[in-house]
């Protein structure tokens, strides 16, 4: 293994490449600490001191810290850790890890986010935003029957009727091509054309 290329990022980092391939991320004074240079090859031991000690103990910290400010998907944490620019085999290791810990669970997540934002979006345009950020439909799925089972239910034509209020349309005066563009303009908002219709045409 040669380093090929030592690549400088903000905050005293360096992305390291070996075998013209990116390896991971180090701080300065770890490039010194195990004397890695252009050129130069890597041992094998110091290699696997990085990769399995070095880079596991700081993706965690970075985990736990990314957490303290706010709940993230499991597909939301791996982005953050592959710009932060750890290998692969660190990444899932991670998330591994947060998944045990609880730090991280999508069903959670998606509960959550349904119970947030079901008096002011549609379901669709819900379980589009849940795709979005990685929540498998499944998934979705699960924490809808959940939030449903607890004797939770979603409005859609209350919300409609708000939207069309702070429009300060009137369904009765309007005309066909206003209805057409009201229809248009709900349709985008995510909520069913037959729902949207019912409203449309009392």
């Amino acid at each position: 293994m040669i380093v090929t290329l030592l690549s400088e990022m903000p905050a005293s980092r360096v992305k390291v490449y070996i075998d013209e391939m990116p390896a991971f991320v180090l701080y300065k004074g770890e490039l010194r600490k195990y004397r890695l240079q252009e050129g130069a090859p890597v041992a094998e031991e110091t290699y696997e001191e990085i990769v399995s000690k070095v880079l596991p103990l700081r993706a965690r910290l970075r985990c736990i810290n990314l957490i303290k400010a706010r709940d993230y998907t499991k597909e939301q944490l791996r982005l953050k850790l592959e710009q932060g620019g750890y290998p692969k085999q660190v990444i899932e290791e991670t998330l591994t890890f947060a998944q045990a810990e609880r730090y991280i669970d999508d069903l959670r997540y998606a509960g959550n986010f349904i119970a947030c934002s079901h008096e002011r979006k549609s379901r669709r345009r819900i379980e589009n935003d849940l795709l979005q950020k990685g929540i498998s439909a499944e998934t979705a799925a699960e924490a809808w029957r959940r939030w449903e089972a607890e004797g939770n239910v979603q409005d859609e034509e209350e919300q409609m009727k708000t939207l069309l209020a702070k429009k300060h349309f009137d369904v009765e005066a309007a005309d066909r091509n206003q209805l057409q563009k009201m229809y248009a303009f709900l349709a985008r908002k995510g909520f069913d054309g037959d729902k949207i219709r019912r409203l449309l045409l009392k």
